[in-house]
């Protein structure tokens, strides 16, 4: 499974612009798969229903079946960050007939990642810190030697993350 990382400090406009693009491929006609990483563990699940309460008994595999949205839920093993990249292994057949995968943020992926940044928060662009980001998003002025695409051009942007998984 090929993916793509879009990555950001909080309120960069990942979620939003991962949103777009969904929308832009979608538009070409292309399968899109989204998948979004958190740092955070909480409960996926809801506790007090039907599905938590046949995990909670044991349940190796629980699943919620109803007329337009079906789940699966499954406990892992806990991975360090660090060796995120395995924890994705899992998604595969299910994103196999996507022609394109984006997974909003996880830094420690050793997949393309690309930057959405806003000069108006006032950070630091993940870029000097993080490894493996093939471009920088923004409509800022940015000085650095990587690869700067408008923010404002989510078909270039596109046309960018096409070429990167073929």
């Amino acid at each position: 499974m090929k993916r793509v990382h879009i990555i950001g400090r909080k309120n960069s406009g990942k979620t939003t612009l991962v949103a777009e693009l969904v929308t832009e491929f979608r538009s070409r006609g292309l399968t899109v798969g989204t998948i979004k990483h958190t740092h955070h563990q909480h409960e996926l699940d809801t506790p007090g229903k039907d599905s938590h309460t046949h995990r909670e008994a044991g349940a190796a595999v629980v699943g919620i079946l109803s007329r337009s949205m079906s789940a699966v839920f499954w406990p892992t093993e806990p991975v360090p960050e660090a060796s995120s990249d395995s924890r994705y292994d899992v998604f595969a057949s299910t994103f196999a007939n996507c022609d394109v995968v984006l997974v909003e943020g996880d830094t420690n992926t050793t997949a393309p990642k690309i930057e959405v940044w806003r000069a108006v928060n006032e950070t630091e662009p993940l870029i000097e810190s993080v490894t493996g980001v093939v471009a920088i998003v923004t409509d800022d002025a940015f000085e650095n030697s990587a690869t700067v695409l408008p923010r404002s051009n989510v078909a270039a942007l596109a046309d960018f993350i096409h070429d990167l998984q073929r």
